[in-house]
């Protein structure tokens, strides 16, 4: 049994200001559509942050899909079971708990909401849950449903039982005529339709019984759709029966990978880490009665065909998440390819960060490095990659219309070889993004017999050069004249650099170690100045952002010099290393890292982001690393005594 060693809970004690993951505890089938989450409190301009363990008291079960505090959510309300003062607002709702009597577990939630003295269960399917209420006394009682964002529309069928509602709260307003369907049905004669009242955002559910059970189904779609994911996900099946079918898809996903070790903290962090990577990016298509999948269209509001998945960003979970996909859920990476070139088909431009529909939240193209990584490994169909591979070539060439597609700066990238700063923000990760890109194209025209292609992409991918500045060992910013910006210091986060200063961001070039280190003058001078990184003090200057961001403060507390293993940019450094045969360096600083800074209870590092940091911990555990794409895994050390992947031992 796996599922025993998660603590879905891992990195949820996040505030704004500092992150230990800035995670939700997400009860939700692995890459479900549906997701739900106790809240505890929304804080008036960090409705992001709604969960807080250390608290007491809940105002209700959530319906979620957030990916992250800093997208937002969509598609969502609350339940709360409520009796006496009946509130039509979450706050009012509030009830106390005892934390150490509730259950969170990927599968299933149990809580008891003292104030109503009603026992709360859940258990999650695809595109909903099954839910059992026990008031525990015998007081006239509601299941509300309250506002969390957006606007609502509510019809309590009294033919059926059932309740239907709608939401259309999204991360961002370019969603086309988004709403999210929902469907609440009710088992027996449990509704008292004469109670039940609403109001604009709201409506409270009257029970005749002290236990209930429903189903929940929703649907960016219609109602009918709703409607036929709770008869597919549940049919008649009592709600045991849906949990022990959870269970299993759980255990199943978790085994994937064995470890053998004694320590049993380690196992725990492993296997939350394990569940941290299997729910996202969420499944955003649903499947017809004739078992056809059609999904909502962002781009125009339609209905298309074939499959979609949202939720992800892949400035962060191109790094590590993905690669781990082509080695333990290689079905799932491919039709998640499919959906992501979808996209492309409708919007003209491949995802860069997607949540329902594209947001642009992250600079680059970086799903570059998951569609080469797919074509590396055979995930998916050489047509399959020849679409792909055409949507890489027009964002690597044609600006979008909107700063939210495809690569920021490409026109000038084109003309100047760089991205200048005296024109756009982060020029220089957007520069080195895009060399790097440019090489996956190259191999991926390699593969396909594209001749032209991969030599013209190859040489596109020596560009990183152009920004490398000898005298300080550093990656800088280049105007359109191609001077250096003046006033330079190796310490300041942002303007030039992606949360991060020239430290953290000058040694980005996975696909040409062997070119950076001729930059610096040889593979030894390379090593001498990743040993400088390391001994550097983690002093920051908040130029670039006009304060101090969460990142800042999070490298700031750990002594590892300026790799700041908290945000993504320094994934890579310690196992550059071993790329250069300093693996006794490498393995030092990821031990120490692994033991230090990543517990079930204690957290991550700093922001999860989507399975991203808890793939990074993964492969750490297992002694390897996917520096690059296309190439294979760097090997160091592994930290536990020996491990399978898909049952076959691995050491």
């Amino acid at each position: 049994m796996y599922l025993p060693y998660v603590n879905i809970k891992m990195g949820t004690n996040s505030v704004m200001r500092y992150s230990r993951g800035n995670t939700l505890p997400l009860v939700q089938l692995p890459f479900a559509m549906a997701a739900f989450c106790p809240q505890t409190e929304v804080v008036s301009g960090q409705e992001g942050w709604f969960y807080n363990p250390n608290v007491p008291y809940l105002e209700g079960i959530r319906l979620t899909h957030q990916p992250s505090p800093w997208i937002g959510d969509y598609g969502t309300f609350l339940m709360s079971p409520q009796n006496d003062v009946v509130s039509n607002t979450a706050s009012g709702a509030c009830s106390s708990f005892r934390p150490k009597d509730a259950v969170l577990e990927p599968n299933y939630l149990k809580i008891h909401f003292l104030r109503s003295n009603c026992v709360f269960e859940l258990t999650p399917t695809e595109y909903g849950s099954a839910i059992r209420l026990s008031f525990l006394d015998n007081r006239k009682s509601y299941l509300s449903f309250l506002s969390t964002k957006g606007e609502y529309t509510y019809k309590l069928d009294r033919e059926t039982g059932i309740l239907f509602g709608t939401n259309n709260a999204r991360t961002r307003d370019t969603a086309k005529d988004f709403k999210m369907y929902f469907a609440v049905k009710f088992l027996g004669d449990v509704v008292d339709f004469d109670n039940s009242y609403q109001g604009k955002d709201h409506i409270h559910v009257s029970l005749k019984s002290q236990n209930v059970e429903a189903r929940i189904g929703i649907s960016y779609i219609s109602y009918e759709m709703a409607l036929g994911s709770i008869e597919r996900d549940c049919g008649g099946k009592p709600f045991e029966a849906v949990k022990s079918e959870g269970e299993a898809n759980w255990e199943e996903k978790l085994s994937r990978i064995e470890i053998d070790t004694e320590n049993e903290e380690q196992k725990r962090a492993f296997y939350s880490c394990m569940y941290r990577t299997f729910l996202f990016p969420h499944k955003a298509y649903e499947i017809k009665k004739d078992g056809g999948r059609v999904h909502y269209c962002a781009s125009d509001g339609s209905v298309r065909d074939g499959v979609l998945y949202t939720n992800t960003g892949f400035w962060d979970t191109a790094r590590t998440q993905f690669p781990l996909f082509s080695l333990i859920a290689r079905e799932e990476y491919a039709q998640m390819l499919e959906g992501f070139v979808n996209v492309y088909i409708e919007s003209g431009f491949l995802p860069r960060w997607h949540a329902l529909d594209e947001v642009g939240c992250m600079p680059s193209t970086l799903i570059d490095s998951v569609i080469l990584d797919a074509v590396y490994n055979k995930v998916g169909s050489p047509a399959l990659w020849e679409k792909a591979l055409e949507g890489m070539i027009h964002h690597a060439n044609v600006k979008g219309n909107e700063a939210r597609f495809g690569r920021n700066g490409v026109e000038e990238y084109l003309k100047l070889g760089y991205v200048p700063c005296d024109l756009y923000k982060e020029s220089v990760n957007l520069t080195l993004d895009a060399a790097y890109g440019d090489w996956c194209i190259a191999q991926i025209a390699k593969v396909l017999d594209k001749g032209g292609i991969y030599e013209e992409y190859m040489l596109r991918s020596k560009n990183y050069s152009n920004i490398f500045d000898k005298e300080t060992g550093f990656m800088r910013g280049k105007d359109v004249e191609g001077n250096f910006r003046q006033g330079f210091d190796p310490i300041s986060w942002g303007g030039d650099y992606t949360e991060g200063s020239a430290w953290q961001n000058s040694h980005f070039v996975p696909h040409d170690i062997e070119g950076l280190s001729q930059l610096y003058g040889g593979k030894e001078r390379l090593v001498e100045k990743l040993d400088q990184l390391f001994i550097t003090p983690p002093s920051f200057r908040v130029f670039g952002y006009g304060g101090e961001i969460h990142e800042m403060s999070e490298m700031a507390q750990v002594d590892y010099g300026q790799c700041a293993i908290s945000n993504q940019p320094s994934f890579h450094i310690p196992y550059l290393y071993a790329y250069l045969g300093e693996k006794e360096k490498c393995e030092h600083w990821v031990g120490k890292m692994c033991a230090e800074l990543f517990s079930a209870d204690g957290g991550y590092p700093g922001d999860e982001d989507n399975g991203s940091m808890s793939a990074w911990y993964i492969f750490s555990t297992l002694g390897m690393y996917p520096l690059c794409a296309g190439k294979e895994l760097v090997r160091i050390k592994p930290l536990v005594k020996s491990a399978k992947i898909l049952g076959k031992k691995i050491f």
